[in-house]
């Protein structure tokens, strides 16, 4: 009976009663109430898809956690761009270039520099990140690139056709990536470093673990999103730019994957932290560029996906750090650090364009 008395079952159904009584819109201490709630669901999460991983070893603990939470994010942005607005055909391309910023970036930044600190190198299958890279690379430009360089319409998006096919392009990468990841190159995934033992996890069984994961993390997406308006009021009382929001909510989204990721660097297992950042990146943009293609078509909606000039900048500068940092299979704090600064520099320029 105490096992299902355990905070991590208390707090999330305390916060979906909150969020259901839409008490986060009442005062001040609510929203407080609701953030605190917010953060208790995603560690909550971290503790479920941590047992997760221990049930059913590597990389299917890191797959679970990234897939469940990049579905549930999909299925935020898919309705969101159902209720319209001015702002909905950029919706996808904001959230998967904020998401993968962030991943790429602050996630895999605190990962390397964490590790890097702690144990002086750190080591992986480098057969592991040139696979994640070489998919990554790949969705990235097909998505957000190419649509600044198609010329069947003149704004940065694709016709329909095109549209199909890239979406065509990222299931087929993507499902590869799966394949190879678990069944014919497993061991690529797996580290072949001493890790410490990790701390015990009282839970449930595995089906039922998997049920609460996605629970937690339902919640923690729908929090984020009801708060928002808190958030983007904050922002613009600071006379900040409104896209600052859009970061803010994507962090506060990812900060399962980041949290487990962290966990893992700081105990000498660092290619846990890569499998979830390059992982959760992968699904990130190869789940909902389809997911949104599908839905623009069946409802003649319009999306944006070419990223603007600085923004491409950036990526490129962000993926071509981590391919020059993960070259070599060990790790080095100067990696950390500059890809933090990055981080910074994202955020920065958002701020201030």
């Amino acid at each position: 009976m105490k096992k299902y008395l355990s905070w991590t079952l208390i707090l999330p159904l305390l916060a979906w009663l909150v969020y259901f009584l839409d008490f986060s819109s009442i005062n001040g201490l609510t929203q407080v109430i609701s953030g605190v709630l917010l953060g208790a669901s995603v560690l909550a999460g971290v503790h479920y898809s941590e047992a997760i991983a221990e049930r059913i070893g590597e990389p299917y603990g890191t797959i679970v956690l990234a897939v469940s939470i990049t579905i549930i994010e999909v299925a935020l942005i898919i309705s969101l761009m159902m209720s319209g607005g001015e702002k909905a055909v950029y919706l996808a391309r904001d959230t998967v270039f904020a998401s993968v910023m962030i991943l790429f970036n602050a996630i895999l930044g605190i990962c390397l520099l964490i590790g890097s600190s702690r144990y002086f190198e750190q080591y992986f299958q480098k057969k592991s990140v040139n696979t994640s890279l070489v998919s990554l690379v790949a969705i990235l430009v097909l998505t957000l690139v190419l649509p600044n360089f198609t010329t069947s319409i003149a704004e940065p998006r694709f016709s329909k056709p095109q549209l199909i096919f890239v979406a065509f392009a990222c299931i087929v990468i993507y499902g590869t990536f799966l394949v190879v990841q678990t069944v014919r190159h497993r061991n690529y995934f797996i580290s072949d470093t001493k890790v410490e033992s990790n701390e015990n996890h009282h839970h449930f069984g595995l089906g039922l673990s998997l049920i609460l994961l996605v629970f937690c993390l339902s919640i923690v997406v729908l929090m984020a999103k009801s708060l928002s308006p808190v958030i983007e009021d904050m922002v613009i009382s600071a006379n900040l730019p409104q896209a600052l929001v859009g970061i803010i909510i994507a962090a506060v989204v990812l900060l399962p994957e980041g949290i487990a990721a962290v966990k893992a660097a700081a105990r000498n297992d660092i290619q846990t932290s890569l499998n979830l950042s390059l992982g959760s990146a992968l699904a990130a943009i190869g789940l909902t560029i389809p997911s949104v293609a599908v839905i623009s078509s069946i409802y003649d909606l319009e999306i944006v996906l070419g990223l603007e000039m600085k923004e491409m900048v950036l990526l490129a500068l962000s993926v071509f750090t981590v391919m020059l940092s993960l070259s070599k299979g060990k790790t080095n704090i100067i990696y950390g650090v500059v890809l933090l600064v990055i981080s910074m520099a994202f955020i920065f320029t958002t701020i201030f364009p």
